[in-house]
């Protein structure tokens, strides 16, 4: 199985422009740019790839959460995740040093040690996690119901 997107970018990094487009159409001509991803603009006008790189960890790992909440015979009625993915400037650039997870699901039946153990599982071994080991990966989850 194999997932695309692209992007394209023109002009120098300050002043140029680009856009994004996933292969399922959701993103299609996207825009990106050096303000949207640095600047007072955030997302206003367009997108940037850590706020995609957020969507894409949220979701990963809150389907693999509910699989796991599942299998385990606590399916939940109602889970949300946001990513926060952390930008910093340094020496010679920027990188991304940690993304946090806050969660906060609905999941009736469950104690707190057992949401906690499965929330935990599934940051650990969601495929996005995986991949992004390299990065220090925090989670706040919260129980709504038990």
């Amino acid at each position: 199985m194999t997932r695309t997107a692209t992007a394209h970018w023109s002009g120098a990094l300050s002043d140029g422009s680009g856009a994004i487009s996933t292969e399922t159409g959701t993103l299609s001509e996207t825009p990106y740019s050096f303000e949207t991803r640095f600047g007072d603009e955030g997302g206003k006008s367009g997108t940037n790839p850590e706020e995609l790189l957020g969507a894409a960890h949220a979701g990963c790992f809150t389907m693999q959460l509910s699989h796991n909440l599942a299998e385990a015979g606590h399916p939940p009625e109602r889970a949300e995740t946001r990513a926060e993915v952390h930008l910093k400037r340094v020496e010679g650039g920027f990188e991304i040093p940690s993304i946090h997870l806050v969660l906060t699901a609905d999941v009736p039946g469950i104690s707190e040690d057992e949401f906690m153990r499965i929330a935990n599982d599934a940051k650990e071994n969601c495929p996005l996690s995986k991949v992004l080991r390299a990065a220090d990966i925090t989670l706040d989850a919260t129980l709504e119901s038990s």
